[in-house]
């Protein structure tokens, strides 16, 4: 069963936790005055471009310029990755935007201390049930939707009101339900997304247009509540009235005020199943397994580096079983803590030495398993020549 517990102190700090039978699995933080970014989608004007690097940056009307690279300009050519593998070299960025130019841009990524954000002009529009993506025509489907007769189902309803030059992302929750819920929500979404549209043409025509928001992200209670309200989602707790009201109306309009149970409390919500406490482990760099052995988790500015230790465990049969055990229970540890803690881009996982390949490939299946846990897009890319597990993780 999980649950979304939501404390607002009196500084407008939020603190969300996602339970799953009592245990803390995600947890994040919002400030109301440091609102991300992410998500939104803006009026940009090109303020410089930058031919040696194929990129610019992009005035989007906040106190850092944005950060947009050709491939994020240039159409996808793929469904699956992008433009990742495409060969930018015979694209310049100068046939494509100029200085001064209005351009429509979605953050993808937030500004940090050191860098501004970064934007692309692939715009993706999230409903319950969908991902609306303009300017393609690809039609994917949520991997962890695993029957074909469903697949096939789910394909079919979005082609029949699907309008040309759209491309969809179907969603886990879209899994079983009817062919309105699902038609009702691709019709908002494309509602929603022509009206951005039609704001931005209405602008753009302005010689002295201004860089202007034009659509904002629901912040973190909002994504939750899409991404888990149509799933085991079953009871919401908070400390705050506002966001009871929202969460309140969110549940009204979606016709799901009787599945999930809405509560509010005037006491400290982080309490219950001490969740509060979880958090505070959650920081640990050394995290202990129950056989004795333990991982530490270390982040860099590249990457974060994950390295498995035996610790106390001697095993009770030859080297390799207590290599194994170890490694294994590091590996669901490690699937777990990913989520928990947010751990996006590239990450390395140094494992205990494994002598036999047999080995190594029960370890990945084990952290395969573990991953299908995750909401966000993981990928294993397999073991380095040094011995070294490489993987990668979507930030939520």
């Amino acid at each position: 069963m999980q649950e979304i517990i939501i404390k607002q102190d009196e500084n407008s700090k939020k603190i969300v936790a996602l339970v799953e039978n009592g245990k803390l699995v995600e947890q994040y933080e919002e400030i109301e005055e440091k609102q991300r970014l992410e998500g939104n989608i803006y009026l940009g004007k090109v303020e410089n471009v930058l031919v040696g690097m194929q990129a610019a940056f992009v005035d989007i009307g906040v106190e850092k310029n944005t950060f947009i690279h050709v491939k994020d300009i240039i159409p996808k050519t793929s469904n699956e990755t992008g433009n990742k593998n495409e060969n930018l070299s015979k694209y310049n960025i100068k046939n494509y935007i100029h200085t001064g130019m209005p351009i429509l841009v979605q953050v993808k990524r937030d500004s940090t201390n050191k860098k501004g954000a970064r934007v692309s002009s692939h715009i993706s529009m999230p409903g319950r049930f969908i991902v609306l993506m303009p300017e393609t025509e690809f039609i994917t489907i949520s991997k962890k939707i695993e029957k074909e007769q469903e697949k096939a189902r789910l394909i079919n309803i979005v082609k029949e009101i699907l309008p040309k030059g759209y491309g969809i992302i179907i969603r886990t929750s879209a899994e079983g339900k009817s062919d309105e819920l699902i038609k009702q929500d691709i019709k908002r979404v494309l509602a929603q997304y022509e009206e951005i549209l039609q704001k931005f043409k209405n602008m753009q025509n302005n010689k002295d247009f201004s860089p202007t928001i034009l659509y904002k992200n629901d912040g973190i209670v909002g994504k939750l509540l899409t991404d888990l309200v149509d799933q085991d989602l079953m009871k919401i707790t908070t400390n705050n009235l506002q966001v009871h009201n929202y969460v309140k109306n969110f549940l009204e309009e979606t016709g799901l005020k009787e599945k999930v149970k809405l509560e509010l409390k005037n006491e400290d919500v982080l309490k219950i199943y001490d969740v509060e406490e979880q958090i505070e482990k959650a920081n640990n760099r050394k995290i202990w397994l129950k056989c004795g052995g333990f991982i530490t988790i270390d982040k860099t500015e590249a990457l974060t580096a994950i390295d498995v230790n035996s610790g106390k465990y001697v095993g009770t049969k030859d080297l390799e079983q207590t290599v194994y055990t170890v490694n294994k229970e590091a590996s669901i540890e490690i699937a777990k803590q990913l989520r928990l803690r947010d751990i996006g881009g590239i990450i390395i996982i140094d494992y205990i030495d494994m002598e036999k390949e047999e080995t190594k490939q029960k370890i990945l299946q084990t952290l395969e398993e573990a991953l299908k846990k995750d909401r966000s897009k993981t990928q294993i890319v397999g073991f380095t020549p040094l011995d070294l597990l490489e993987m990668t993780r979507k930030h939520m």
